[in-house]
């Protein structure tokens, strides 16, 4: 009687963590937003809610004219293809340096763990912008977001 009791006791704990575990789910907020400004640091986020938020055209008009800029259906395939997977990492967006025409802005990319037992790991990288008619352009980011071949010679070719 007593073992009843005890294995009731652990089946409704099971159940009320499940319950809980699907509320938090179920209640949670997307809390991407877009920013307001100008500054490289919103341009950047901009580009990085855009690209969560599955919005390509606006995230493709953050990019830069450059040499070897890739095309939109490019741009957009990398992601649908999932060669470039912004929810592989997570972003903390950091402080910008800025000169006239170029900046530079850190990112901090925090890497979760592949098993329970291991521990996520964290790296700093930095994305490149530059100043087109008065307005930052993005013109490399880290590979989280970021296609090894844009603004390259390699780019794949359809």
């Amino acid at each position: 009687m007593k073992k009843d009791r005890f294995l009731i006791g652990i089946l409704l704990g099971i159940v009320v963590l499940i319950v809980v575990a699907l509320a938090v789910f179920f209640t949670r907020k997307d809390n991407l937003m877009y920013v307001d400004g100008s500054e490289p640091s919103d341009i950047v986020t901009n580009y990085v809610v855009a690209v969560h938020k599955k919005d390509y055209e606006k995230a493709y008009s953050y990019l830069a004219d450059l040499p070897n800029k890739p095309t939109f259906e490019n741009f957009k395939t990398a992601f649908i293809n999932h060669s470039v997977d912004p929810a592989s990492a997570g972003l903390e967006i950091g402080k910008a340096e800025l000169s006239e025409t170029t900046a530079s802005v850190e990112f901090g990319i925090i890497f979760n763990p592949g098993d329970p037992f291991s521990g996520g790991y964290r790296n700093t990288e930095y994305g490149q912008l530059v100043k087109q008619n008065g307005v930052w352009k993005i013109s490399q980011l880290p590979y989280t977001v970021w296609a090894y071949d844009w603004y390259t010679d390699m780019q794949y070719k359809q």
